[in-house]
């Protein structure tokens, strides 16, 4: 009954003051005690309350189906309640059970777990951080426990205070320089010529999403004392969810649980198992039953849906602004630079789509393929031992026609143009990424003082120093100590690198016994293609040797990573990155090299050919080169590596989510799903992968290094990377709305480590493509030909009428009865000339069999030689000047950013002045208008 007397007396206090009171003979300050009075005895009896049932208790009797507890802060015990909650807020599980008091965060436990007394205390200094707090159990499970909390806005405006969050004060001026409002005159003169074209079809409607504030407004770091100056129309929504979350977040990483200097923070909580989970919910559903055109979205993760991870949207914009809103800074840039390498990706692809069909259209008149496909009287000698026979040179008129396509005049053009794109590519990131922090409030944003590893705490806690920042001790890991771990992960990694030579080891022996077995197999269509064969499913089982060994490389990384005892968190994801980058590309590319720059380098002649442990004769290229081996070696890995990747984003966690969802039809039945709370709904989901973006960012890295590196070979990378990109950012934006838990809304200035994994890549395909020109292709070889022996030599012409005579001249005569005894194939050549055959050629600039010195190299192979390496020095000390003559004229910030950015710092300004000198104004005339005079300071 006294329970009752008092919540009737806490909803019956009501106080009404206006600010312009007028003078009257009532007394307030009687009421005021009276009041004063009340609440002490409430706040009495709600301290003797949480003593006796506290929710941070794991007592069953508290927790029911439905049966919620709650615990406020005191100044929102005097609050009143008295409208009636809606029926929604009620039901959608985003609200406590007031229906006023928005949940920001979710705890997750099991009660069955033995850490009780950590969470008890964990949960106590909660509430004496001012956040309020409710408990309500699992309805499919009784052990799992969900803590719902919700930020007063008492505590979110003292912790974005001591936060620095920027929130928006003023309405943004927009200033217009001369030069731009002549700009958008000659803008208004083009959009009349072009009005009958749609408008802007790749812009998302305005009228579907929201006006963001904080995008029109200047913004300043939170203060409680300047709060007049801050645009607050509703103080429920001032602070959004994603910030509220991010606060929420930053208090529980600084409540201790346990008693101890450094026995503190929710991730070691998590860690040692107390919380199963922690997370912020998402906004409800993503599905309407209505039409967001005709009824407007019903929140942001619905409008988000509909707009960005909808497959009907592939080629709009994407809405950043609205993902950095409702997913943080973090991850709205990762966003922001897939967007934008999709977007540069369009001319590499249309300039390598041009250089394919200019292969295409000039197939016809090559005079190289032309001589090859009517080569019908020369006999090459057999690729292999034994088994394979004498061929017609004209028998690859196929592989010479293919090989054209992507080795043309116009390959070194999309080298130099590739290697030119990759920095132009990086330097516009710069400035794009410039203008975002702006626009998002990163300029002047620094990070935290991170906090120490629970691992490496636990490591050196004996051993301490002072730490130079906070002058706090903390735990020490001497020098010796680093450099030992250092030393042992650094020869992990040596390894493990060897393991993957050994693996590309196994592949070269798979492909020389292979293709002797393809040649004597008996379905003809192999047998007459055993080389392709034999690349094919080299490639195919590469590919799945690339996807095993990946799965190990995730393990010895992480265990080389925590062996080496990082301090922080940034330093532990750095060290990984790292190791996971160089395994991974490591692994994916070492075949590619070995086809690119050993396949038939170093073989040997027919009669001397050099062998693998004395047994395996090395694999050659076909007649027509190994251009065309690198290409497929590309271009399966690229497609198949793509379409396992997407698979495993996507389809993964949808097996996952219906498999869960599978169950609880089962046994909840159809009506159960709609019923859950949403808390019950997003625990249900998959969490955000341990590693954060590491997936995504190394996913799109590996294909940045196989879009660049080898892009000479082949040409239509781009086309693909990019034709996979459009899929992936819909794919990605689907996995963040729709099968994700909603992730901690966090912040970043930029993309971190990757951009200097970046620029190495745009250096190292420098130096590739150039090799591949110089030594994969037959480029070189060609133009030598053409200049010094072709008919058009000393003419200076290089035309297709130079090379005449070029096939012949690049083949070399071996006398057959030279072959050793176990090189000898089976077949004598009589099936073509009814005889015998005496001679065979081969790919190689070596003498005659009856020359003073034979099979040594002729004057032609060092004149080759030479222009190869004179091509490879020019091409990279040529691209490698453009590249940073293009870095330097490039400037890292717009110029009209850097104004902007000035006269933002001006207007802001002088807006404090103006706003505080109408503040002072303002109590000057209330002073003077009750009467009385006060001398005060400049606050």
């Amino acid at each position: 009954e006294g329970r009752e007397d008092l919540q009737v007396n806490r909803l019956e206090t009501q106080i009404w003051i206006k600010p312009d009171i007028q003078k009257t003979d009532v007394d307030f300050s009687e009421i005021l005690n009276a009041i004063q009075e009340i609440a002490k005895d409430v706040n009495i009896f709600f301290d003797e309350l949480e003593g006796v049932n506290s929710p941070s208790k794991d007592d069953d009797s508290l927790l029911h189906h439905g049966n919620l507890t709650c615990t406020s802060d005191d100044a929102s015990r005097l609050e009143v309640v008295g409208e009636e909650v809606p029926d929604k807020n009620k039901t959608n599980g985003l609200y406590f059970r007031d229906g006023k008091c928005r949940i920001d965060y979710i705890l997750v436990y099991r009660k069955s777990n033995p850490q009780t007394e950590k969470r008890e205390v964990f949960e106590r200094n909660i509430r004496a951080e001012g956040l309020q707090m409710e408990k309500e159990s699992s309805l499919t499970n009784s052990d799992i426990i969900f803590v719902k909390l919700h930020a007063p806005w008492e505590v979110l405006g003292k912790y974005a205070e001591l936060m620095n969050v920027r929130m928006p004060f003023r309405r943004k001026i927009y200033y217009l320089h001369r030069r731009y409002k002549f700009m958008n005159r000659i803008e208004k003169q083009i959009s009349r010529f072009r009005g009958w074209l749609p408008k802007k079809p790749m812009k998302l409607d305005k009228e579907t999403l929201p006006d963001l504030e904080e995008n029109d407004c200047y913004t300043a770091p939170f203060s409680q004392q300047r709060i007049h100056h801050f645009i607050i129309h509703n103080k429920d929504t001032f602070f959004n969810n994603a910030t509220r979350s991010r606060i929420v977040h930053h208090i529980l990483q600084r409540v201790k649980y346990e008693e101890g200097k450094n026995k503190i923070g929710l991730n070691r909580l998590l860690s040692n198992g107390s919380y199963e989970a922690a997370f912020p919910l998402h906004e409800g559903s993503y599905r309407s039953k209505n039409s967001i055109k005709t009824h407007g979205a019903e929140n942001h993760r619905h409008l988000l849906y509909e707009c960005w991870a909808s497959w009907g949207v592939w080629y709009k914009y994407q809405p950043l602004d609205l993902v950095r809103r409702y997913f943080g800074e973090k991850i709205g840039l990762y966003f922001a630079w897939l967007g934008w390498y999709t977007g540069m990706l369009f001319p590499a692809a249309f300039i390598g789509l041009f250089v394919f069909l200019y292969g295409v259209t000039t197939l016809n008149h090559c005079q190289v393929s032309k001589e090859v496909c009517q080569a019908t009287d020369i006999i090459m000698c057999p690729i292999c031992d034994k088994y394979c026979p004498f061929m017609r040179l004209s028998d690859s008129c196929i592989y010479a026609k293919v090989t054209h396509l992507f080795d043309n005049g116009a390959t070194v053009f999309f080298a130099v143009f590739m290697a030119v794109w990759a920095t132009v590519f990086l330097e516009f990131w710069k400035r794009r990424r410039a203008v975002i922090a702006y626009d998002w409030d990163l300029i002047d944003w620094e990070e935290e003082e991170e906090e120490i590893r629970p691992q490496f705490e636990a490591k050196y806690s004996k051993k301490e120093r002072m730490n130079p920042i906070s002058g706090k001790p903390e735990p020490y890991q001497a020098f010796a100590d680093k450099c030992s771990r250092l030393i042992v992960s650094a020869s992990g990694i040596f390894f493990m690198i060897c393991v993957v030579i050994a693996a590309v080891f196994g592949i070269v022996i798979y492909r020389v016994v292979t293709v002797s077995t393809f040649a004597a197999f008996k379905w003809a269509l192999i047998r007459n293609n055993s080389q392709v064969a034999t690349t094919g499913t080299a490639v195919c089982i590469n590919f799945c040797i690339i996807m095993l060994l990946n799965v190990l490389y995730e393990k010895v990384a992480l265990f080389l990573t925590n062996l080496e005892q990082p301090r922080t968190e940034s330093e532990w994801e750095n060290s990984f990155t790292l190791k996971m980058f160089l395994f991974q590309f490591v692994n994916l590319n070492s075949s590619t090299f070995y086809i690119a720059f050993f396949l038939g380098r170093f073989t040997g002649h027919p009669g001397a050919y050099l062998r693998l442990i004395n047994r395996w004769r090395l694999e050659e290229c076909h007649p027509s080169g190994c251009l065309i081996d690198l290409c497929m070696q590309m271009g399966i890995i690229m497609v198949l590596k793509q379409t396992w990747n997407n698979f495993m984003e996507l389809g993964y966690p949808l097996i996952q989510n219906w498999w869960t969802r599978r169950k609880l039809r089962q046994e909840y039945g159809t009506q159960g799903k709609t019923s859950f709370p949403q808390w019950e709904k997003d625990y249900n989901l998959q969490p955000m992968n341990a590693y954060g973006l590491f997936d995504e960012y190394l996913e799109m890295i590996l294909q940045f290094g196989f879009t660049t590196i080898f892009v000479a070979a082949f040409p239509l990378a781009p086309l693909l990377a990019l034709l996979n990109n459009i899929i992936e950012i819909r794919l990605d934006a689907y996995k963040f709305v729709t099968q994700w838990r909603r992730p901690l809304a966090s912040r970043a200035k930029d993309i971190g480590i990757w951009y200097g994994i970046l620029e190495g890549i745009g250096i190292l395909s420098v130096i590739t493509n150039a090799f591949v020109i110089a030594v994969t292709s037959d480029f070189i070889p060609r133009l030598v030909y053409a200049y010094k022996y072709g008919p058009c030599a000393g003419q200076g012409e290089a035309g297709q009428k130079c090379m005449v005579g070029y096939v012949n001249a690049s083949l070399s005569v071996f006398l057959v009865s030279d072959f050793e005894n176990r090189s000898e194939p089976a077949s004598n050549g009589s099936e073509f000339s009814g005889s015998p055959l005496k001679y065979c050629r081969y790919r190689d600039y070596r003498d005659p069999p009856h020359s003073p010195v034979p099979y040594g190299y002729t004057l032609q192979f060092w004149h080759v030689l030479a222009a190869r390496l004179a091509f490879i020095i020019v091409f990279e000390h040529l691209v490698f000047c453009i590249k940073h003559l293009i870095s330097y004229l490039i400037p890292d910030l717009p110029k009209d950013l850097r104004d902007r950015m000035r006269r933002e710092k001006y207007l802001i300004q002088e807006m404090m002045y103006e706003a505080e000198l109408e503040r002072l104004q303002k109590e000057r005339k209330e002073r003077k208008k009750n009467g009385k005079s006060y001398h005060n300071e400049w606050p």
